[in-house]
This record gives structure tokens, C-alpha cells and sequence, in this order.
């Protein structure tokens, strides 16, 4: 079928024709109104009377005014019939589109370190602000958030609303929970909110920028967990390498005090968990390349589509047809009635 968008021309709606080339018939309509013009000055009749004063106060009847109607109706039956022998047609067409989605838990780190400002404007803000972003180019997955320090709490279960589970990421702060690193409770509860997830693609995003000093659950045995339930898990160490500015002392009424402290992230334990479990450890050591990094994850961990198109065509030619019956009998009364013309 012959398709008017692709040169631009407009398809009148949800209209295509089969047979476009039939409109090179429309060729026809000025050379026959040359034609009809050219008879029409050749047959002009001519009447000799003696003089004028009978037809100085006539005027034009409306059958005279009319002369001409019956070619422009000639001319509109030969317009329809060209349009209904194009073969309008309209196109009824949908998609069944199915989506393979992944099942993410965000695991986050909110132990008072990633206040620390070697990030823009600290690690945790950051981190929120990069998540998000990758929150919103995922509108097909479930994704929920665990975070932790000293304990581990889900914040947020598994959900498609993501406007809910965004006000509840950037809401968390570092008093949210007792203080420590307790890594293995992080990822334990975050691979048991995936545990009885019927996705084909289970992930974890654990994010920390220190060492595993509390929690009854080792990093490793919440690794053998996971890998046990399918779980991929892309560790992130985020911090940069020596020294950063970061809170070394909690006052009483909750205000940190800030100096320079080495930075330390288990990284050979990060890269363990993630071979583990068929997945990658990466390091952060600044904004741009925490973007980067879930810039690939999301990569890696692309939502599967299948699309089957549907399409059903209805010939649109009878209204045309049916005009150009009523316009050649229209035509052909006039002609044979009110417009009849004496050989």
C-alpha cells in the first residue's frame, strides 16, 4: 500500500488509498474544461430580430444563470468515481506490548560517614540524586529501598509507583538509624525482599563507603544467600581514595563535628560479593563517576519488550461511489428536464 506520510502529503486523517495513481486522472478535468469552453463559444446561437425594445428591461432566469451546472456536476461525478477507483482505505492498527521487568532493591549505606564531602555536596545527597535519576529511566520495573548503618530497615517494598518510593529516598538521613556499617544486614534484608520475586531478573544496588563493623549477618553469608535466590548484586564503594573531609564526632544535640579522615572501603569484600553473585563492583570517587556507574548498570540490566503489531484495513470507497451515482442522475434530470436543449 501506498503510503501518504512517507512524501510528506496528508493522509485526510486515517485515510490511505490503494491505488494512488488513479488520481493522474484528475489530468483530465482541465482538458475538458478547455474542451467544453471551446464548444460552447463555437455552438453560441444567434437570433436576428428588428429591434431591441422588447429586450431592453428583460433580464437573466435562473435556468440561464444555471447554463453551466450541468458540467460542473459532470465534473464532480468524474471527481468522485477517481477518488473511489484510488481505493480509500482505513487502517485500524494496535500493538500487544509485554515487558519482561526486573525486580531492584536499592541498598543503602546511611552510616554518618557519607556525610563526607568529597561528593557534591556529600555522598549521601549524591547518591540520592544519582539514584533518582536512575528510578526514573526504569518506569517498567519494580524497585524498593533497604537502608542501613547499624541495623537494616526496608523503607520502601518492592513497587511500580516510583513517585512513592522517590519522596521516601530523598526523605532518609544518617539519624534514621543506630550508627556502624552492617553491610551483610543491608544486603540480607535487601535479597529478602526478593525472595519470592517471580521476576526473571533479580538485583541488588548495594551502595557504602565503609568497612563492615556491625550487624549479626556476615557480607559473605548474605552473599551465599543471594546467590543462592538468584540475586545479582553491583556493589558501589563510594568515596574517594586518601583523605576526606568527613564527621569524626557526634555532639549530643545531634551536630557532627568535620575533619579530614582516611577513607576506608572493603573493596576486595565488595568485588567477593559481586563475583559471587555474577555481577560487578565498581569504586565512585566522585559525582560524575557514580553517574557513570549506574549509567552502566542500567545497561547491563535492561528491561526486555515484546511487541506484536495488529492491523486491519476497511475499503472506504462506497460513500464515494454512491456520491458519483447521485451526482451523474442528478446531471442527467437536469439535462433531460429543466436544462433540456432543442437539436
Amino acid at each position: 500500500m501506498f503510503d501518504f506520510s512517507n512524501l510528506g502529503i496528508p493522509n485526510f486523517g486515517d485515510i490511505q488509498f490503494e491505488q494512488p495513481w488513479m488520481f493522474l486522472l484528475f489530468l483530465l478535468i482541465p482538458i475538458l474544461v478547455f474542451w467544453y469552453i471551446r464548444k460552447g463559444r463555437r455552438n453560441k446561437p444567434e437570433l436576428r430580430i428588428s429591434g431591441m425594445s422588447g429586450l431592453l428591461h428583460g433580464g437573466k432566469s435562473t435556468l440561464v444563470r444555471l447554463i453551466h451546472l450541468p458540467f460542473i456536476l459532470r465534473m464532480l461525478c468524474f471527481s468522485a468515481v477517481i477518488v473511489a477507483l484510488a481505493r480509500p482505505q482505513t487502517r485500524l492498527s494496535w500493538q500487544d506490548l509485554s515487558a519482561e521487568g526486573i525486580d531492584i532493591v536499592l541498598a543503602m549505606d546511611l552510616s554518618p560517614s557519607m556525610l563526607a564531602q568529597d561528593f557534591k555536596p556529600n555522598r549521601l545527597e549524591a547518591a540520592k540524586n544519582v539514584a533518582l535519576d536512575f528510578i526514573n529511566n526504569r518506569p517498567n520495573d519494580r524497585i524498593g529501598l533497604v537502608i542501613f548503618s547499624g541495623e537494616a530497615y526496608t523503607q520502601c517494598p518492592l513497587t511500580i509507583d516510583h513517585s512513592v518510593l522517590k519522596n521516601l529516598l530523598m526523605a532518609v538521613e544518617p539519624d534514621f538509624l543506630p550508627e556502624g556499617t552492617a553491610i551483610g544486614m543491608g544486603l540480607a534484608t535487601a535479597v529478602n525482599r526478593l525472595r519470592e520475586s517471580k521476576a526473571k531478573s533479580k538485583v541488588v544496588i548495594l551502595i557504602t563507603d565503609g568497612e563492615n563493623n556491625a550487624g549479626s549477618v556476615s557480607p559473605l553469608t548474605a552473599a551465599e544467600i543471594a546467590q543462592l535466590y538468584g540475586v545479582r548484586v553491583y556493589s558501589i564503594g563510594v568515596g574517594t581514595r586518601g583523605m576526606a573531609y568527613s564527621p569524626v564526632y557526634r555532639y549530643p544535640d545531634g551536630r557532627f563535628a568535620f575533619d579530614y579522615a582516611e577513607v576506608r572501603i572493603d573493596d576486595a569484600l565488595m568485588k567477593q560479593i559481586s563475583e559471587m553473585t555474577s555481577a560487578q563492583y565498581f569504586r565512585a570517587t566522585n559525582n560524575e563517576a557514580l553517574k557513570e556507574i549506574y549509567r552502566k548498570i542500567d545497561e547491563m540490566e535492561k528491561t526486555k519488550f515484546e511487541s506484536t503489531e495488529f492491523r486491519k484495513k476497511k475499503e472506504e470507497f462506497w460513500p464515494f461511489a454512491l456520491l458519483a451515482v447521485f451526482l451523474f442522475m442528478l446531471e442527467w434530470f437536469l439535462r433531460n428536464t429543466l436544462m433540456r436543449s432543442i437539436p
